[in-house]
């Protein structure tokens, strides 16, 4: 039933104590509060972003225009070397967001909630960057469009 709720897709994107970087496909995000601007991210506790998520103190989104599907499958599907040949760039907080992406947000993580088997990461934006392009959209098991 909920498969028939679209969303957007975004990427995101952290870094571990050793600097290294991991990024994921996320498409259970939204925004949650204005003012301060806060946004959320839902991740599966089986997943191996989950660790890498709890102890992060910020995190990046790019959410994904509709010629990047690709990239969307690469960070679902990709099990390592996700950012291997890809443009990107950094955030200050270091976290890495991808080039040609509809928006970019550097989160600071500010809470984390246990959800059945996910957890909610909340964040709030200390930097935020869009640019003009059509959303990619996920819809009842696959990829969509907005139609002109």
């Amino acid at each position: 039933m909920l498969g028939r709720f679209a969303s957007g897709v975004t990427i995101l994107t952290t870094r571990d104590d050793e600097d290294r970087d991991h990024g994921m496909t996320v498409s259970a995000f939204c925004s949650v509060s204005l003012t301060p601007p806060l946004v959320l991210a839902c991740i599966d506790k089986g997943n191996e972003m989950y660790e890498k998520l709890r102890n992060a103190s910020s995190f990046g989104i790019s959410m994904l225009a509709e010629g990047q599907e690709a990239l969307s499958r690469r960070f679902a599907e990709l099990p390592s070397n996700r950012f291997d040949g890809i443009g990107y760039s950094r955030a200050e907080s270091g976290v890495i967001l991808l080039d040609d992406a509809l928006a970019h947000l550097d989160c600071r993580q500010i809470s984390r909630y246990e959800a059945g088997d996910h957890s909610i990461h909340v964040g709030e934006v200390e930097w935020a960057a869009t640019q003009q392009d059509r959303p990619l959209l996920y819809y009842r098991g696959g990829y969509a469009q907005l139609q002109h």
